[in-house]
């Protein structure tokens, strides 16, 4: 055991985790954060809490994670290298693992242009292979990047993000191989709508022996309208959305149920496929529809330890 957390134990168990996430609100409110942990606790076996994702400013993912253990559920900590160097992403790591944050999602960070202060530096010191390298060295060595050793290291379980639908699709298992060889855990996905090339992706992953080297949660996002399918299919880089997802939400009598059932059925089918451990539920500003979907999908109740 790495870390000991609960997702851990889950996912070394060989059971099917679920995971969702939590998206920290744009104040120092915690109250959001709160309300969300006591309606979703027991419905995933740990939850991501974003880090100003979109580049959007919002309460910190280390701070919403010391709020929602309070409440008795699990955090996943997603860290990005975009604003910070490496002295301040192995100094964060240091202060989650004291907090007892034990999963951490390394990622490289989403663009700040895109975001509320197109004005900011962007650091990308490293990127989120180099990220997970550095903190997989830190907990099995207690050596720092600048060679330094250190007593008490940190004892994270590790995670990364992968999308199988993003250009150039030959280079995407390719890049999963490197972020399992730099120490990755688990690894999240982009959200999943097309499932024939989800499977060739999967083909791939299991032909390189991936799936034994990292546990894959593949993404699903419920989806409330047409529209959003159709922004999704047409606006998001990386998002792949068949034609007859946006029809089928488009002819729905009632689009969020549609969505809803179409998420059941997305998981339904995850389950099926060899080298899938789990999901990971992204519920985007809908958190209170996850537990229906948990439900609905056959995942309860979760496993405990």
């Amino acid at each position: 055991m790495k870390a000991g957390s609960n997702l851990e134990k889950v996912l070394e168990s060989g059971k099917f985790a679920v995971t969702a996430e939590i998206g920290p609100p744009q104040s120092a409110n915690p109250e959001p954060l709160t309300h969300h942990a006591r309606m979703l606790k027991g419905y995933a076996d740990a939850f991501n809490l974003t880090d100003n994702q979109t580049a959007v400013v919002r309460l910190s993912s280390i701070a919403s994670a010391v709020i929602i253990m309070r409440e008795g559920i699990e955090p996943v900590i997603q860290m990005t290298c975009r604003d910070r160097n490496r002295i301040g992403l192995q100094s964060d790591l240091f202060g989650a693992a004291a907090l007892g944050v034990k999963n951490v999602l390394c990622l490289t960070g989403d663009h700040h242009i895109f975001g509320n202060e197109k004005a900011a530096k962007g650091v990308f010191d490293f990127d989120s292979i180099v990220e997970l390298k550095v903190f997989d060295d830190l907990r099995n060595s207690g050596k720092q990047l600048g060679g330094e050793q250190i007593k008490d290291p940190p004892k994270t379980y590790l995670g990364c993000a992968e999308n199988p639908f993003a250009t150039p699709y030959e280079w995407r298992a390719a890049r999963l191989a490197k972020k399992a060889a730099a120490g990755a855990d688990f690894c999240q996905t982009q959200a999943i709508f097309d499932m024939k090339m989800f499977e060739r992706w999967m083909d791939e992953i299991r032909g390189r022996g991936l799936d034994k080297k990292v546990h894959i949660l593949a993404g699903v996002i419920p989806v409330k309208s047409a529209g959003s399918a159709r922004y999704m299919k047409n606006k998001v880089p990386g998002m792949i959305v068949p034609k007859e997802i946006v029809d089928r939400m488009k002819n729905a009598k009632d689009a969020k149920e549609e969505g809803i059932r179409l998420c059941v059925e997305q998981i339904e089918t995850l389950k099926s496929i060899k080298g899938v451990h789990g999901v990971h539920i992204m519920a985007v500003a809908w958190e209170e529809m996850i537990p229906r979907i948990v439900k609905e999908a056959g995942l309860l109740p979760r496993p405990t330890f």
